[in-house]
């Protein structure tokens, strides 16, 4: 098993410097150490490649962790193999100074080339033991990740960085990196770099989310651009003008609300309609302010009653038993709305009676004039 192939690892190096020690031979020291490390690693790597990686007794999803296998044990093997070099040749490096000290000569100077080379390969082990313990506390990171995914597909940077009490900005350059090793083979950082999401699918339904959030973010600054051109030009109409047309819009609203409220189509369909005319009245007045006179019973009748009417139907809709009086008084508003309908379409024709009558005069001249030109076929 892999576990004592660490034990034999140990064993070998130690029993290596022994000899090295012993003989003052130490030639191919460093060469045989490095084979015995690649060796070890090999064999662990092997078995992990072997082994499915396993998590609160839960197969790891292969989406997540398939280029993870075997790293912690490779984090493991480098720390202890660090450990192991320095732990060993840490005395013969004391030892060989003090020789070099003491001594003279050719013992002297034996002394120094051990140290020199006790030193060189215990720097080699430390920065071997800092690779591990980095390589160990980054494996742990990931796997606060995977936790912090469960079984969603994404999960918010910041609150990831403060359950690892590292910044946010920390966070991101972490995940980026894991990212770019294959650690997550589908992973993606959101555009906004608040958020980390773990399949190509997620990020695709993101990216299609962002551009209808982008859409109505488009279509609200358009509307709001429009309502400031309105309120603009609100402000030159006489006050009253101005109160009949602010009095239209919340009408207008309350019936959107009713309609929000009442779920059937066709019914739907027709208060939308309602909604629509209404709204195209007011907007008639508000350009043509002269109208004010002709909506005066819409106003004062017709807009109060539809709305208590289309408030009536959502609440008899709402009801879980319809019975025979609550089906007849449904069918009644809905065909009052029908009447209604056609009532406030005549008006609005109405109200553009003036400009017909413009089109038809300007209609009438310019033909008069064609045909004095001799332009036409017919004589007007």
């Amino acid at each position: 098993m892999w576990y004592e192939d660490l034990d034999r690892l140990g064993d070998e190096i130690k029993r290596t410097v022994e000899n090295a020690v012993d003989s003052r031979n130490f030639y191919s020291l460093n060469q045989t150490i490095t084979n015995t490390v690649s060796q070890a690693t090999e064999g662990i790597r092997k078995f992990s490649e072997q082994s499915s990686y396993k998590r609160e007794g839960r197969s790891i999803p292969p989406l997540l962790f398939k280029r993870v296998k075997g790293i912690r044990i490779q984090g493991i093997v480098m720390t202890i193999i660090g450990a192991v070099v320095i732990g060993t040749l840490f005395l013969p490096l004391i030892l060989s100074i003090l020789e070099a000290i003491f001594t003279s000569g050719f013992v002297a100077v034996g002394g120094i080339l051990l140290a020199s080379l006790f030193g060189v390969l215990i720097i080699g082990g430390a920065v071997l033991l800092g690779c591990g313990i980095k390589l160990l506390k980054k494996i742990k990171r990931f796997q606060i990740y995977v936790e912090e995914l469960g079984t969603k597909e994404y999960f918010e940077i910041s609150k990831v960085s403060a359950r690892i009490k590292k910044s946010a900005k920390y966070v991101l350059n972490d995940l980026s990196k894991m990212i770019e090793k294959k650690w997550f083979l589908q992973g993606h950082i959101d555009q906004q770099k608040t958020c980390f999401i773990a399949s190509h699918e997620m990020y695709e339904q993101y990216n299609k989310m962002m551009q209808q959030v982008d859409m109505q973010r488009k279509e609200k600054a358009k509307e709001h651009a429009r309502q400031m051109e309105d309120q603009k030009a609100r402000e030159k109409l006489e006050p009253k003008v101005q109160e009949i047309i602010k009095a239209g819009d919340d009408y207008v609203r309350k019936i959107k609300s009713c309609n929000d409220r009442i779920p059937g189509e066709e019914i739907s369909a027709k208060i939308s309609k309602i909604e629509y005319l209404v709204d195209q009245i007011f907007d008639r007045v508000e350009q043509n302010p002269e109208c004010v006179a002709d909506i005066r019973r819409l106003m004062d009748y017709y807009l109060p009653t539809t709305v208590k009417l289309l408030e009536a139907y959502a609440e008899l809709d709402k009801m879980t038993v319809q019975g025979e009086n609550i089906i007849s008084s449904k069918k009644e508003i809905e065909s009052t709305i029908d009447t209604l309908n056609e009532a406030f379409t005549k008006l609005l024709d109405s109200l553009f009676q003036e400009k017909a009558w413009d089109v038809s005069s300007d209609i009438s001249v310019l033909n008069t004039m064609l045909a004095q030109e001799g332009l036409t076929k017919k004589d007007f």
